[in-house]
């Protein structure tokens, strides 16, 4: 009886986590439905070289990629792409965080070599986010072979845009090796990019949560700007828009950047990452980037229990203590909430996300603050400055969201013309 009331205190206790020692998420179990819909894929990379060669022939190709350009054994594009007699690989091109994914959000990666191949590595996040025309020069084919994450401020597809646009220019032709969108082919959420707040994280008008592949978006920049670059989409084999988010593929998890560690990671950062904008620590420097949002002030057993008193769809939160070793607060012991998806196929982050931000202020309207500039950068991270100006004046959460479903609406139609999968 005594071991049983033992247990019962314990498990009240709030989860505290460090660095150092990190505490492991147990994964919620996919539903039967979502279980039924798990197949293998085939990414864009596979499917061109078992069938598509003759795209290359003869040509000067380069490659915009980073460490997720895979196959589903794990071997890198660059290599398999030069193991090819047929293929004459000539340069590399780096997003964001490099061509390894090594560095940290927002440092500039150099141009360099690549030590494995001996290739020219072009970065595309350091003096210039631009392809330039001596980049391009004396390329024919642009292979374009990255996993995104599916939120409009994850930096890849601007460096897609901006690909796109130098490719007009230079007469390269683009060809985008799809891969699956681990959020899903549905769901779209958050307001549209307005043209006030566009920026390298919002270059293209589009919600926060699109639901389009890397190559989908490529034939909506292409469209929607009117640009005459010559592109062409490899399709991945097997993905279907209403295959379960971040479940219903078996592809190996690649994380796209350091602080992108695994799907569930995904899954949360269009709402979370809305932190960044402010004075409240989104996790880096912890076990679980993103999925952990924290602050030395914050009492994270009343946070954890006035979100969960919403009701959000799909989302649970546990309250966490983790001492972040860089980014804000480093070495400061902070207390927060764990954001747990539990449903894929109902949970809406950027909903989940206006709903810890509304919190944190409501409960900390003296601590709480949004990062200073003009434009501020919680403003470019939503794309609109009524997201803040409404958690500012106490606005519910259906109305903030309502200020952007017509744009939404508008968003749906034009999508639908380029779109790949059923």
């Amino acid at each position: 009886m005594m071991r049983l009331i033992l247990a019962f205190f314990i498990a009240l206790l709030p989860i505290t986590a460090v660095a150092a020692e990190p505490v492991q998420p147990k994964a919620p179990e996919p539903t039967t439905s979502q279980a039924a819909l798990i197949r293998p894929i085939t990414p864009g990379i596979e499917v061109l070289l078992s069938g598509q060669l003759e795209w290359l022939k003869g040509k000067r190709v380069a490659l915009l990629t980073n460490q997720t350009g895979v196959d589903r054994k794990g071997v890198r594009n660059v290599d398999l792409l030069r193991a090819h007699p047929a293929i004459n690989l000539v340069a590399l091109f780096s997003p964001e965080h490099g061509v390894r994914g090594a560095a940290q959000a927002g440092e500039k990666v150099a141009s360099e070599i690549d030590p494995k191949s001996g290739l020219p590595v072009h970065s595309l996040y350091g003096e210039t986010k631009m392809p330039t025309a001596k980049m391009m020069q004396g390329i024919d084919i642009m292979l374009v072979d990255l996993q995104d994450v599916g939120t409009r401020f994850y930096t890849y597809s601007s460096t897609l845009l901006y690909m796109l646009r130098a490719a007009e220019t230079s007469g390269a032709e683009v060809i985008v090796l799809d891969r699956p969108n681990p959020l899903g082919g549905v769901m779209i959420e958050g307001p549209m990019l307005e043209p006030a707040f566009t920026s390298f994280v919002g270059s293209f008008a589009m919600p926060v949560r699109h639901g389009m592949t890397f190559g989908e978006l490529a034939q909506m920049f292409v469209g929607e700007d009117q640009l005459r670059t010559r592109l062409h989409i490899i399709p991945m084999r097997g993905w279907h828009r209403n295959l379960a988010p971040y479940v219903g593929w078996d592809l190996p998890w690649v994380p796209p950047s350091p602080n992108m560690r695994a799907p569930r990671t995904a899954a949360v950062y269009p709402g979370t990452a809305l932190f960044e904008g402010t004075n409240i620590s989104e996790g880096r420097g912890s076990d679980k980037p993103f999925e952990y949002i924290g602050a030395p002030f914050i009492d994270g057993a009343a946070l954890a229990e006035r979100l969960n008193a919403m009701a959000l769809p799909g989302v649970e939160f546990k309250p966490v203590s983790f001492t972040p070793n860089f980014s804000k607060y480093a070495g400061q012991p902070c207390h927060g909430v764990w954001v747990i998806p539990t449903n894929t196929e109902i949970f809406q982050p950027f909903r989940t996300g206006i709903a810890l931000v509304q919190t944190v202020h409501k409960l900390y309207p003296n601590k709480f603050e949004f990062s200073p500039g003009t434009p501020q950068f919680f403003d470019q991270l939503a794309g609109t400055d009524s997201v803040r100006k409404g958690i500012l004046d106490g606005q519910s959460i259906s109305d903030i969201e309502r200020q952007w479903q017509q744009g939404l609406d508008a968003f749906r139609q034009s999508r639908a013309r380029y779109l790949i999968y059923p």
